[in-house]
């Protein structure tokens, strides 16, 4: 009975870190609970998020104005008419016999403004430079979001698997404690190691409880970025990042440089304000609108023409072009800080993420093994009384220790791969 106590131990204890689920936790208790990839609540995340919602909306509001910079300008019709009666007063003895004559007269003019083809291709240009930046901004959103998802899918990730763990170490706890109360029973352990064990069984039910709250509150995370998209109940599938060896800081910048969506909208930016200083400029020639009018008076017609031009004497638009000059500067500021950042940040991550691999190389290559060789020595010493509780479960705890501290590793690594991704601008 002794012996198969033991052996039921050691098997419960050399289950690997990476088992699913156990069942105890809360939400796998519900009945047929969805389950999600990282693929997938990406895909609801970039459907569903309002930021993503907001961006595609600027983009909207963009193509309007775009729309409106290459419309020609409204012509303009004024009209007006008039009845009334004239008083002869030609004709002598006007106090006895006032004769009125009848009529009507009207006008109608018609207005065209003139637009010069260097300002209207100037205002288009700055539309469509308008277009592009936000386009970049909208792959610059998805972007950002898709590493808060990564990020906060690896959160869930290592919270579950830290539940899983907890869930382990519980299952291994209260089977030593069952093996020290027979013993007890029997006479052959004092009574002060069955209380030392019902505490260590406590211990594991409150890491236990906190592992499945954490649990909860990341899957509520992951929930809030999809916009609720995942309903209350549901469990994900997936594993952690590795590192590719064929990733190369120098490849990564050059990438950066040429495909990031933070670039793109900055050099839109520049080009939008090149635009936007032509535009004022040629705002600076004086428009023409045409007119031609009809008019119809006492008998008499005519048919006129004209030309109306303003005169810009006291002001020719140089606060629109400091202003635009300004906005260049600013812009072209902003994008030599964004790529400084942007390398810095690939150089950063970069170096976390090859420093976290080796140190996953260490626990692959025989650390794991290791702890889990040494926790079923001191269950089978303890077993032939060679060993004390507390070895077992010292081993125990460094065991799982272990086993916490790789999940931790595979985590940050993970964690360093996506916002490499972010900083390079794309998958790597």
């Amino acid at each position: 009975m002794r012996i198969r106590s033991v052996l039921s131990l050691i098997g419960l204890s050399a289950t690997l870190y990476g088992t699913a689920m156990p069942a105890s936790l809360g939400f796998a208790l519900e009945p047929a609970p969805s389950a999600y990839t990282l693929d997938s609540i990406l895909d609801l995340a970039l459907a569903r998020n309002p930021a993503v919602s907001s961006a595609e909306g600027t983009i909207d509001q963009q193509r309007g104005q775009q729309t409106a910079a290459g419309a020609y300008p409204n012509p303009t019709v004024t009209g007006y008419m008039g009845y009334g009666e004239v008083r002869d007063t030609g004709r002598a003895n006007i106090r006895e016999s006032l004769e009125r004559e009848k009529l009507t007269e009207y006008n109608v003019t018609i207005g065209q403004p003139l637009e010069w083809p260097s300002m209207r291709k100037a205002r288009q240009g700055v539309a469509d430079a308008g277009l592009a930046k936000d386009t970049a901004g909208m792959s610059e959103t998805r972007l950002h979001l898709t590493t808060q998802v990564k990020v906060a899918f690896y959160d869930l990730l290592l919270a579950q698997r830290d539940a899983a763990l907890a869930q382990q170490n519980l299952d291994i706890v209260e089977s030593v404690a069952r093996i020290v109360k027979a013993r007890v029973k029997s006479g052959e352990a004092p009574q002060f190691e069955s209380i030392k064990a019902e505490v260590e069984v406590l211990k594991a039910k409150q890491q236990l409880a906190r592992a499945e709250n954490a649990v909860r509150i990341n899957r509520a995370v992951v929930d809030t970025l999809t916009g609720g998209a995942l309903g209350s109940t549901y469990v994900i599938q997936g594993d952690f990042m590795g590192m590719s060896k064929e990733v190369h800081l120098d490849g990564l910048i050059v990438r950066m440089g040429t495909q990031h969506p933070s670039i793109q909208r900055l050099l839109k930016s520049v080009e939008q304000s090149d635009w936007k200083i032509e535009f004022e400029r040629q705002s600076r020639v004086p428009s023409v609108t045409v007119n031609g009018s009809y008019w119809r008076e006492i008998g008499r017609e005519a048919v006129q023409g004209g030309l109306s031009i303003p005169m810009p004497l006291w002001y020719r638009r140089e606060g629109e072009i400091a202003a635009s000059l300004g906005s260049k500067r600013h812009h072209e500021a902003e994008l030599l800080r964004t790529r400084n950042e942007l390398a810095r940040a690939i150089f950063q991550h970069y170096q976390d993420a090859r420093t976290t691999a080796e140190l996953i190389d260490v626990f692959d290559k025989g650390l794991l093994k290791q702890a889990q060789e040494a926790l079923r020595l001191a269950q089978f010493s303890f077993q032939q009384g060679a060993s004390s509780l507390l070895d077992v479960f010292d081993a125990q705890r460094v065991q799982r220790q272990i086993q916490m501290d790789y999940a931790q590793a595979r985590y940050e690594l993970s964690v360093s791969l996506a916002r490499l991704e972010r900083a390079v601008g794309g998958a790597l």
